[in-house]
Order: structure tokens, then sequence, then C-alpha cells
């Protein structure tokens, strides 16, 4: 039988067959995708195969194969640093929700999940959520994200999970795709996944005053038919966002504004940092590209994995 991942709780996968049937399975001994060392070798949105086994009275299917995957996106596992974790596999489209307060998102975030989508070649759409708590200099602030990243090529929106701002909008964008729901812990994403579709009733947390961050209210990735032709993948609240099996050669590829400067540079492997005529750096000084942007590159291409949470001003939480 062939079927597709919707929920993974570590050793156990919900799988839905082209039927509509769900089946609880397990793997079949040890899996190894070629080429990832990941913690999770099967992950929500893997088209596998699997046989059913009867177990006195329980019905379980055993996976015996996962299909070549269209895409994936992928971070370092939280507690094994030389390991991967597979989020979610075989998606349309990623939205990345983004809040300046409460919890904040800085930049350096931002542009690492773009572009680990870009290096798996996702399409990611920013939403600012929140716009109803916002002053004007918080609203001035999120107009001036958005036309940062609209200029680089990113589809951006401000949004109110709460109050159904714009709502509509990332309804249409969703429609006939299958798209994942990421940002850190409470940004929104399940107030926003339970405006885009009241009866799921997905938990929802308060943000912890103490450290003003979200409580986890999602602990595994899981995905979901919607009403209106659509399918999601909600997944737990990200706080860090390590870089994967990147070369720091290619870096530059995955900022779409300096792969189309990259061919005016003087050396054909330039990094942007030290060389002479390299276009990225003149574009900078001409205010051309964005000084956050390119400070989370350098902080990309030279490693500095601790430094995730400073936000384009130079300070950190």
């Amino acid at each position: 039988m062939t079927g597709v991942v919707y929920k993974s709780t570590g050793s156990w996968y919900t799988v839905k067959t082209d039927n509509g049937e769900f089946y609880e399975c397990r793997i079949k001994g040890k899996f190894r995708i070629k080429g990832i060392k990941s913690t999770n070798p099967v992950a929500v949105g893997d088209k596998v195969k699997f046989e059913i086994e009867q177990i006195g009275d329980e019905t379980i299917g055993v996976i015996s194969e996962i299909e070549d995957r269209k895409n994936y996106i992928i971070r370092k596992s939280v507690n094994l640093s030389k390991q991967t974790h597979i989020i979610a596999a075989n998606l349309d489209q990623v939205f990345l929700i983004i809040t300046l307060n409460n919890p904040v998102t800085h930049t350096i975030f931002i542009d690492r999940f773009l572009a680990t989508a870009e290096a798996y070649d996702i399409p990611t759409v920013l939403l600012f959520n929140k716009m109803d708590t916002y002053g004007e200099g918080e609203f001035n602030e999120v107009k001036r994200l958005i036309d940062l990243y609209t200029d680089v090529g990113y589809t951006c929106m401000g949004i109110s999970a709460k109050t159904g701002r714009n709502v509509d909008r990332v309804k249409e964008l969703m429609l006939h795709k299958t798209s994942m729901f990421s940002g850190h812990s409470g940004v929104g994403k399940s107030t926003l996944i339970n405006k885009l579709e009241p009866f799921l009733d997905i938990k929802t947390a308060e943000i912890s005053e103490q450290h003003l961050q979200g409580q986890h209210t999602t602990t595994f990735a899981e995905m979901f038919d919607l009403s209106f032709d659509a399918r999601i993948i909600d997944t737990p609240g990200i706080k860090g966002f390590g870089m994967v099996d990147m070369d720091k050669d290619e870096i530059g590829d995955y900022f779409p504004e300096f792969f189309r400067l990259k061919k005016n540079c003087k050396f054909n492997n330039c990094l942007h940092l030290d060389e002479p005529k390299c276009a990225v750096k003149e574009a900078l000084e001409k205010d051309e590209v964005s000084w956050s942007r390119y400070r989370s590159y350098v902080q990309m291409v030279t490693g500095q994995e601790d430094t995730y949470r400073m936000d384009n001003y130079g300070k950190t939480d």
C-alpha cells in the first residue's frame, strides 16, 4: 500500500492512504536516506510504501520504503549537533510567521530560514503577525521589513490571526497546495490555523511573561486536510535555525539579491567578504542591498552559530 505521512511521533507514523484511510505505522528495520544523517528518517509529507500486519486485535502498518522527495526542509537537531532533523517533506510552500515582539523574531533567524528554504527549493511567504498590537513605531518597522524582503523577491504580508486581518489572502495563497507553517513558539501559528479552519481547534498557549517566549504547544509536526482544498503542516516552535550541509562558497547563492550581483564580482568564487571589486560590497556601500541581510550572510559564512538571536542593530536578547 502507498500513502502520505500525516503525523510523526518519533517511533509511530500516521499514514493516509490514497483512498483516505489512516493507519498507524512503524518503520521496518533501520532507515538511512542516502546522504542524510537524520534523527527522523521518515518525515511528515513523505510518500511511503507500507504493508499491513495483524498483531492480536491490532492492525498496524510497517513502512518498507520512502519514495523520492520533491524537496524537504531541514535543520540541526536540537540535542545532537552533528545530526539533522527533517521538519517536513514534499512542500509546495512554507509560511514563516514573524512577530516584532512577544516574542521577537530577529532578522538573522529570518535570513537563515530563508536561505535554507532557498537551498531546498521551497518558496517562502513571510507573514508579519499581530499587526493589531503595534504602535506607530512598530508599524513603521514592520513596513520597513516588508519593503526589504519584498525588494529581495519574497511575498510579504501584514496579518492579524486574532482579528482575521488578511487571513483570506493567506487562504488564497494556500489553495490546492501543501503548506508548512513555521516560526518561533508564540508567534501565533496555532491561532492563525484555527482562524483559517476553526473546526481543527488546535491548542494555543499564552506567552510566558517571564521569558516573553511562547510555550511549546505543538510537540510533533502534523499535517491537516482543510475544507478549502489545501493541506497544512503545523510544526513545533523553532528557537534556533542552525545551517545544515552548506559550503560557505554556496551560501551567497541562497541570498537572491547577492546571487544576482555575483556575475559582476571580479572573482567568480568571491565570498563577498574582503575580496577586491566585489559587486555585493559595492552595492552595500550604495545602500542597494540591505545591511541586515549582509550581516546575516557574514555570520552564516563565518560559522557564528550562536549569534542567531542577534538583530540587525547588533543587540542581543
